[in-house]
């Protein structure tokens, strides 16, 4: 794993080095994610971004009553590299690919979800039965189209996307906007907040880790961000952005029926530094797909202003 680790390092800074100068990114989250609620908009801008990304699927809730026919609780602790280029004899569309790898261990999910959220909370921990040990992955893909609509900026998108890997596969179908502004009537107002909205429709096939999932999957998501949009180049970018997904379900239940889920995510994003946390804790459930965090760091941000900091001193 740690030499997975450093070509992923290699590789992003050889990318950075040729490409040069870019605009601050948010990279795409790791596939199974979306379904665990985590923020699923495409990237708008060109982006190289390195992360970790924990997910965990809890057999049971504090009562011990299972989620469905899935007889274990994973953990999954993904290392990522998400990669977003602009085709260039395409204007106004994106291509991305993101890929995730890792041990898939409980011990380090399990201390987040009973020995920190529980503890804080004051509920009763969750308990452990079977538990999946492997090394999993998943990869994912998007080709986005971003266009403007009515005189709006390029903020508007639609387009096509993938996942595949050891978990699960999908292909999907996506539109929505990204980072509209609502407010224009309140100049100052306008430079601050940001509004998003996702629609997306998928078509699940089980996999090795998943061995029964819905055939269908249709996923909303709605989201508002604070952040200095207009900033000027001089200016360290900053966000915090809260969301709510609604999933049709990526899971079953003893019937074959899919399990809906709703999440809240919140994110914060500081230079080249994103950290982002979604729970089901608006399901009052606690169990299935139950919570995720990530960090990513942009690496072309990173290197954009180490390149600018050797210019002024020479």
């Amino acid at each position: 794993m740690r030499l997975l680790i450093l070509i992923a390092v290699y590789f992003a800074l050889s990318v950075a080095t040729l490409f040069g100068w870019t605009s601050p990114g948010w990279a795409e989250a790791t596939a199974q994610s979306t379904h665990w609620g985590a923020l699923a908009f495409p990237d708008h801008d060109r982006t190289l971004a390195l992360g970790f990304t924990t997910d965990r699927f809890t057999e049971f809730d504090g009562a011990g009553k299972r989620y469905n026919d899935m007889r274990q609780t994973d953990g999954f602790n993904f290392w990522s590299l998400s990669w977003t280029e602009r085709l260039e004899h395409f204007k106004g569309w994106n291509a991305n690919l993101t890929v995730g790898a890792g041990p898939t261990q409980d011990r380090f999910s399990r201390y987040l979800q009973n020995d920190v959220v529980h503890k804080f909370r004051g509920l009763t921990p969750v308990p452990v039965g079977a538990t999946r040990d492997a090394i999993d992955f998943m990869t994912s893909g998007t080709l986005t189209k971003w266009t403007g609509l009515l005189g709006s900026d390029d903020v508007f998108f639609y387009g096509v996307g993938g996942a595949a890997g050891s978990l699960y596969y999908e292909p999907y179908a996506q539109m929505g906007f990204r980072r509209l502004s609502l407010l224009e009537f309140l100049p100052v107002v306008s430079d601050y907040i940001r509004f998003s909205a996702l629609a997306r429709a998928g078509r699940p096939f089980s996999g090795a880790a998943f061995h029964e999932v819905s055939n269908h999957s249709y996923l909303g998501q709605a989201s508002v961000g604070i952040g200095n949009y207009r900033r000027k180049d001089c200016e360290t970018p900053w966000e915090i952005e809260v969301g709510l997904t609604v999933d049709s379900g990526l899971f079953v239940d003893h019937r074959g029926d899919s399990l809906e889920e709703r999440f809240v995510t919140a994110a914060i994003r500081y230079s080249a530094l994103t950290f982002e946390t979604w729970n089901d804790l608006i399901n009052q459930k606690d169990y299935g797909p139950s919570f995720g965090a990530r960090l990513t760091v942009d690496v072309l941000y990173l290197y954009d202003r180490a390149h600018r900091l050797v210019d002024f001193y020479q």
